[in-house]
């Protein structure tokens, strides 16, 4: 076993992760792990851009306004007057980056001269872009900035295993962490001062996702295992359009076509979200997933429509390249006709409780972006609020370790990856079976429309799943698909204990059992010291 030592350990190669490794003093040694390429994070697959108060006509009190509103009486204010107000200076500190943004032509624009669109659950156009590519824009300027960085060391295709806690001073610290190498198929240990847990969502758990394979809940689930308490896992957001083609796999299709004229339509060509909503196309992300997914079962449709061909042919390419080039590559003209569209799990709004640092329940464990649950996001996610809380809460935890990186001694041992009872798997077709029915079931029985027994199916479902994982983790040498299971089963069962709690209809969960608002707000906070609820 190879021993690694840093600094900082950040766990997570996105916009997260990268932001904590910029923002760190130059004098630090710091370390990033990547589950595989560098771009391979959900950062690169962003398309629509990042929500910041940049016009004349906007302001803070109206984002801090419309953040509340979407995340349905959950969100809490600090985390969200800390986004806000510090939005500005995020979108600053990206354009010296180098990010790309489109620059102001016939729209609405802001004091920097750039583009701003508008996307649902926004009151004015508040959202900067780079196309409808803002993701790969942003991705490209960080790693091309944190490859110039000397005092940073960037680990492709690592994997962590599990977080290492050290009780020996009378408090828990992280210390470091077991990381798996899927090139040499070794478990290497890394110590560092400090941990940063940036290894973004957990939408894998779903069958139908708009985000890439890595998206398996590493980051979440190392936390609950070591000790970490985590909040409003039941808040899981499905994108109301995802590409329907079976050759679409995981294609987003932008909220900003909809805040530019884009209309919903049955099978038949009707317009229907007016029945829904007074916004129509332009409601919470939440309440346009649940429409869709509401006439899809009522008239059997596999799949709905969104048309954005009344506007200009120039103004759909040039506005939204990715998805032209992609409908076009299948065969369809966007500039023409609709576009075939279903919801698809898309983002984490819950995760590790952490405080305004990014700090969460143990000492030297930070988490940041989509594994935390900082408060800001509430019951249901504003579209494009995720990247810029991964810039805000990405420097406050890299001030606050600064703050303290003198005063931690550097660990320098910890007990050794022990794998010498276990053997080559057998037969990997077990994992395959196990990873297909979580996902299925999680789809059918945990998704936008939830019932008590449709929950009850999934707890008996994922526990079995668990019992089975942990047998064949005790006995068998990890792989990258065996890890990922072992994370994904943690989290299904966190999304459906959580869902089990609320007893009510808020934001993302909708349980037609329950389908009122209670009259006071809580959030749902789980922690490994509970008992498990009784079957």
């Amino acid at each position: 076993m190879a021993t690694f030592s840093h600094d900082v350990l950040i766990i997570g190669s996105g916009a997260a992760g990268l932001t904590v490794a910029l923002k760190l003093p130059d004098t630090s040694d710091v370390a990033v792990l990547s589950k595989g390429k560098l771009n391979n994070a959900s950062t690169w697959y962003a398309q629509g851009g990042v929500a910041a108060v940049l016009d004349k006509t906007d302001s803070l009190e109206s984002h801090v306004k419309d953040t509340h509103i979407a995340g349905a009486g959950l969100c809490h204010d600090d985390a969200v007057r800390k986004t806000v107000e510090n939005g500005p200076d995020a979108i600053r500190w990206l354009i010296d980056l180098g990010v790309d943004f489109t620059k102001l032509d016939e729209g609405d624009g802001g004091e920097f001269g750039y583009h701003l669109t508008r996307e649902g659950g926004h009151s004015h156009r508040r959202i900067i872009h780079a196309a409808d590519a803002t993701g790969i824009a942003i991705s490209r300027a960080l790693i091309e900035n944190i490859e110039h960085r000397k005092n940073v060391t960037l680990y492709e295709d690592r994997i962590a295993v599990d977080l290492i806690i050290d009780n020996s001073n009378g408090e828990s610290r992280c210390i470091g962490a077991y990381v798996y190498n899927s090139e040499t198929d070794t478990t290497d240990l890394f110590l560092a001062k400090f941990v940063v847990l940036a290894a973004g969502g957990a939408s894998k758990v779903y069958l139908y996702t708009t985000n890439p394979d890595i998206a398996t809940g590493d980051g979440i689930a190392m936390a609950w295992r070591a000790g970490c308490r985590v909040a409003n896992m039941e808040f899981m957001q499905f994108h109301p359009t995802c590409l329907y083609h079976p050759k679409a796999k995981a294609s987003l299709v932008t909220e900003a076509i909809r805040g530019e004229g884009g209309r919903l339509l049955l099978p038949d060509g009707q317009r229907f979200m007016h029945r829904f909503d007074e916004r129509a196309e332009l409601a919470p992300r939440d309440v346009v997933a649940r429409a869709i997914d509401y006439e899809m079962k009522r008239l059997g449709a596999d799949c709905l429509y969104l048309d954005i061909s009344h506007r200009p042919a120039d103004f759909i390419i040039n506005h939204f390249p990715t998805v032209y080039a992609k409908c076009l590559q299948l065969g369809i003209d966007i500039t023409k006709e609709p576009m075939p569209i279903v919801p698809a799990a898309h983002y984490t709004c819950g995760g590790v409780i952490t405080d305004l640092n990014g700090q969460t329940d143990i000492s030297g464990l930070y988490a940041i972006g989509e594994t935390a649950s900082t408060g800001l996001h509430g019951a249901n996610r504003m579209a494009s609020n995720s990247l810029l809380e991964c810039f805000v809460f990405g420097e406050a935890a890299s001030q606050h370790m600064a703050e303290q990186m003198s005063a931690i001694p550097m660990p320098t041992s910890a007990p050794e990856w022990d794998e010498s009872l276990v053997t080559e798997a057998e037969e990997d077709v077990v994992i395959a079976h196990n990873w297909d029915e979580l996902r299925r079931f999680m789809w059918d029985y945990v998704g936008i429309v939830r019932t008590t027994k449709r929950l009850e199916r999934a707890w008996h479902r994922a526990d079995m799943l668990k019992k089975e994982i942990a047998e064949y983790y005790s006995n068998y040498k990890i792989s990258k698909d065996l890890l990922e299971l072992r994370n994904l089963v943690v989290i299904a069962e966190l999304i459906i204990r959580s869902a089990q709690a609320r007893k009510e209809s808020r934001g993302l969960h909708h349980i037609l059992n329950f389908p009122d608002l209670l009259a006071e707000t809580h959030d749902t906070v789980l922690s490994p010291a509970d008992p498990l609820p009784e079957k």
